[in-house]
């Protein structure tokens, strides 16, 4: 079967009329010669992507490629697993080469193995060209060399989360802007008997975003312009010792944390602030089993940018998710079609939506999306494909940068001099001996 953009329009007639939708309906974008992919006979697939924290996410998502079989009779099978297991599971099906035919991935992982992947330079052109154009920061992580390793989904946004009465209790009547002013509000708050939580563990979202904004706040970074490690630094050791006297000031147990524990203990209202995705208040504020506590935490949360350090800029990592095509997929064609199908407007715009400010479009066409403006608390995560810095900074993406992250390095820097496994000088040396296994010079 063919499946052409006018097979879309009439399987999803009655969804376009969304807010977004019809900015695009009859605009020039639609002049240019619709690209189009023939699915294999016979064909199957299977898709693995990562286990919601908003379930709206998942249920969009689900209807969405419920329309693609509609479409064009291709049938897709959609599993999850644990933020935590998407990484190890892709490289395995990479060098394996079996497993799922697409696969939802995370920040760099698609320059780990680029040449496992299927070539989708095609279909991004085609998608950037028709949508305004791709964010720079997801695109990085989607392309090597000018070609396009997979397709920059979505970018898990990152923001402090406080309770606004707790935080005026500590005696602060805004949200103090800058670190030195956040690390006196975070000991005022433990002083009130509402501590921070922020993750040491190896949380690949929350982990990797706390860890990363540390760092480069003060001005440090894992590798110079050139990709020789430069964590070795004054500015690196600024930044321990700033984590260190903020880690005092922690709830016990934030190194063995991952991406659920500090929604968990936040909404147990045992956290006065944390930095996580919309997803802690999205729970709060959907409160489906009408929990009067939950209630009243969700009226008390507010969200913000992260604090600038003594750099002088924001500067944080968010968590970026590329659709990749495995190349020992026997089906190629209908993957690229299922994929297109997906980031196509009727299907892109309700799935942003659904997601509740979860997931921040890649591509700029659909940056008005209204769900920014739904909930005050959305905005600190309306820019986060467009804000963020990428892994690796400031040298180039590629199988090192991929590689350190995924072996937790920076993480494991501050986490053993926070808790005294280490002095700030040993963390420091550690990582960057750790670091030159993969940036060999």
């Amino acid at each position: 079967m063919k499946f052409t953009r006018r097979d879309v329009i009439r399987t999803t007639a009655g969804v376009a009329a969304g807010a977004l939708g019809s900015r695009f309906v009859g605009s020039a974008a639609f002049a240019q010669e619709e690209l189009t992919y023939k699915p294999e006979d016979g064909a199957k697939l299977r898709m693995l992507r990562w286990s919601p924290f908003v379930q709206g996410d998942e249920d969009q998502w689900l209807a969405n490629t419920k329309r693609f079989t509609e479409a064009t009779g291709v049938e897709v099978r959609v599993d999850k697993e644990s933020w935590e297991d998407i990484r190890p599971k892709a490289a395995v099906a990479a060098n394996v080469g079996s497993g799922p035919d697409l696969m939802l991935v995370w920040f760099d992982d698609p320059h780990q193995y680029p040449d496992k992947l299927h070539d989708v330079t095609e279909l991004g052109e085609y998608l950037g060209s028709k949508y305004g154009g791709w964010h720079d920061g997801p695109k990085q992580y989607a392309t090597r060399e000018g070609k396009f390793l997979g397709l920059p989904l979505a970018t898990i946004g990152n923001a402090i989360v406080y309770r606004e009465s707790w935080v005026k209790e500590a005696g602060f009547s805004e949200f103090p802007k800058d670190t030195a002013g956040f690390l006196e509000l975070c000991k005022a708050l433990q002083a009130k008997g509402h501590p921070a939580g922020f993750t040491h563990g190896h949380g690949v979202g929350d982990g990797n975003n706390y860890a990363h904004w540390l760092l480069w706040s003060h001005g440090g970074q894992m590798v110079d312009e050139s990709g020789k490690v430069a964590i070795n630094s004054p500015e690196t050791l600024k930044a321990i010792e700033y984590a260190q006297e903020l880690y005092k000031t922690f709830i016990p147990g934030t190194e063995s944390w991952l991406d659920v524990n500090n929604n968990r203990a936040f909404l147990a209202g045992e956290l006065g602030v944390i930095a996580n995705g919309i997803s802690v208040y999205n729970t709060a504020k959907t409160n489906k089993d009408n929990d009067p506590k939950l209630a009243e935490i969700a009226k008390d949360m507010r969200t913000t940018s992260l604090p600038i350090g003594p750099v002088g800029k924001s500067v944080e990592l968010f968590q970026v998710t590329t659709a990749v095509i495995f190349d020992y997929t026997p089906y190629p064609n209908a993957a690229k079609a299922y994929l297109q199908f997906m980031f196509e407007e009727q299907q892109m715009a309700e799935w942003i939506t659904s997601s509740a400010g979860y997931c921040c479009q890649t591509l700029k066409a659909f940056d008005n999306n209204p769900v920014w403006t739904a909930d005050p608390n959305n905005a600190a995560y309306a820019k986060a494909s467009a804000t963020l810095r990428p892994n690796g900074y400031a040298g180039p993406l590629g199988y090192a940068s991929a590689a350190t992250m995924a072996d937790y390095v920076l993480v494991d820097m501050f986490a053993k001099a926070v808790t005294g496994q280490a002095t700030a000088q040993e963390a420091m040396e550690e990582a960057e001996k750790r670091a030159n296994r993969y940036y060999r010079v």
